[in-house]
């Protein structure tokens, strides 16, 4: 996991940027404006998902060192791929960015606080030494909202170039995730098979289950059909790069805590690409 460990802070820091980049202060104040979707899709995700993640741990009687990896990759705040399939899908696009801008900046604080009480529930002790809550959120503070907030910055001062460029910078991040997986993938090729006999049966639930239920949650408290593909988008469509960044910044090398987070990576994109295909036209 030396390359993972490596270029996940970069990665991630370097994504983030690009997400700062595609913002404006009006995607933050437009929770304002249409607050009843916002917090429709901030409550699926920010409790509703970590709930679920953990009702399935205890049906499936997962293993602690799983179940811990799931709860990492639940925690963890949508990224730039759901803003882009929402977009696809022919969804709210403008409701997207606002959920990932905003559950992205208060990660630092939701992350480390659903992962240290799982640990707890899960009895999990194996952390590295001299590392705490508030310890991951400082590191999380570093490449999450620095690079977001610098983003923001660098499109205040180059308006016209940036926004210009905004198609070329969602790739790019695509991209970005992809050469992280791709490098991750290779580094423990051998080892890949395992990651979904040991969690490609709970994260291929939790993710359908978890869409579903956002999808539907929407369809009875949001205002319109591109909410709910939007929220479900949002709910399904975790950032990987970040949950890896958490799980080798708290648990070092342990591949085992890794595992849940590298099946759900790919198992997310197919599912996601299958509920755009469903959904694309359903006005």
């Amino acid at each position: 996991m030396e390359v993972v460990t490596k270029i996940a802070p970069i990665i991630l820091a370097l994504i983030m940027l690009g997400l700062g980049l595609g913002l404006k202060i009006e995607d933050f104040t437009r929770v304002l404006k249409t607050p009843k979707n916002f917090f429709v899709g901030f409550f699926s995700q920010l409790i509703i998902l970590p709930l679920v993640a953990y009702i399935l741990i205890i049906i499936l009687k997962t293993p602690p060192e799983i179940a811990i990896g799931v709860m990492i990759i639940a925690a963890a705040p949508g990224g730039v791929t759901s803003n882009i399939l929402t977009k696809f899908a022919n969804g709210d696009v403008a409701l997207s960015i606002t959920l990932t801008a905003v559950i992205s900046l208060v990660s630092i604080i939701t992350v480390p606080l659903i992962i240290f009480t799982s640990a707890d529930l899960f009895g999990i002790t194996n952390i590295t030494e001299n590392i705490s809550m508030i310890g991951i959120a400082l590191k999380m503070f570093l490449v999450v909202t620095i690079p977001v907030i610098l983003g923001m910055i660098i499109r205040k001062f180059a308006e016209n170039f940036v926004a210009s460029k905004a198609v070329i910078f969602n790739k790019l991040s695509i991209v970005l995730f992809v050469i992280f997986f791709i490098a991750a993938f290779y580094e423990e090729r051998e080892n890949f098979i395992n990651f979904f006999k040991q969690a490609g049966l709970i994260t291929l639930v939790l993710n359908i289950t978890m869409m579903v239920i956002a999808y539907y949650l929407a369809k009875t408290f949001a205002s319109g059909v591109k909410q709910q593909k939007c929220i479900a988008l949002e709910c399904g469509l975790q950032n990987g790069t970040l949950a890896i960044f958490v799980s080798t910044q708290i648990f070092g090398t342990d591949i085992v805590y890794i595992t849940p987070t590298a099946a759900y990576g790919l198992i997310m994109y197919i599912t996601g690409f299958i509920f755009v295909f469903l959904l694309k036209n359903k006005n």
